[in-house]
């Protein structure tokens, strides 16, 4: 979790706990958290879509495709969160009914954030989501994993679209999201807590002993710019040193069959 992405072992454990928090309302820091109080594994989205292998990304892009085939979507959100004991961010809180339909136990966290805070922090995402698709597919192309990058954010960006009726992208569009959320969990089922509100909030929802050490504290929009920024360096290195095989080679043939002569 958090820099890293967790892998289950268990494929016995199930879905415990999810946290429904819009992206930039500190999917991290909550990420990080549950995996402390439960002790198991936790699907951040980002990090897991970025940092695990190329089959992984891959599911993502077949449940998006397959997201209005309900019964091979549900046996898809199974797949990708089987073992996993607790989930964050987008894309796996996009499916938020159906995963709570698949894990019918299951509690939620709706975190909650100052709306013109949360919009400044979720613009450089907006901006660098408007990169030209095509060009941002043939860049990423050579990157195991990376490659399904530009097609998981345009099926992220359609089921946005599908869930909150194509709502604008304005700061009130935190509150309308987070009515939604409301709207679709059992109030029993349901916890709202801000961040700054620390372990106990948490813990008591959970069940959990409150823990001795700090509150994770992860600055989600410092790590999503230099994953950014690393995914763009390699793609870049990648189609360098592709461009300069192919010089070679076209050299070596150039030379060694006396073309130049």
């Amino acid at each position: 979790m958090g820099g890293a992405p967790s892998v289950p072992t268990d494929s016995r454990r199930e879905l415990q706990v999810i946290g429904a928090g819009y992206s930039r309302t500190g999917t991290v820091s909550m990420g990080m958290a549950l995996e402390q109080l439960l002790q198991g594994p936790v699907m951040h989205g980002g990090t897991q879509i970025l940092g695990r292998e190329d089959a992984y990304a891959k599911l993502w892009t077949r449940i998006f495709a397959e997201r209005k085939n309900k019964p091979v979507l549900m046996k898809l959100l199974k797949e990708a969160t089987e073992g996993f004991v607790g989930l964050t961010d987008s894309p796996g809180s996009l499916f938020l009914e159906e995963l709570l339909e698949l894990y019918p136990n299951c509690k939620v966290v709706l975190v909650k954030r100052d709306i013109h805070a949360w919009y400044k922090s979720m613009q450089p995402i907006m901006e660098n989501t408007q990169l030209n698709p095509l060009l941002f597919r043939a860049l990423l192309l050579p990157i195991p994993t990376w490659r399904w990058f530009p097609k998981i954010i345009q099926g992220m960006g359609s089921r946005e679209i599908e869930r909150l009726n194509g709502v604008p992208f304005t700061p009130d569009m935190l509150l309308t999201y987070n009515d939604w959320v409301r709207a679709h969990v059992r109030p029993e089922k349901l916890m709202e807590m801000e961040m700054a509100e620390g372990w106990e909030p948490l813990a008591k929802f959970l069940n959990t002993t409150v823990p001795s050490t700090p509150f994770p504290r992860a600055n989600d929009a410092a790590a999503m710019t230099a994953y950014i920024n690393r995914i763009l360096i390699t793609a870049s290195l990648a189609w360098l040193g592709i461009f300069t095989v192919l010089g070679l080679a076209c050299w070596l043939s150039w030379t060694s069959f006396g073309w130049n002569k």
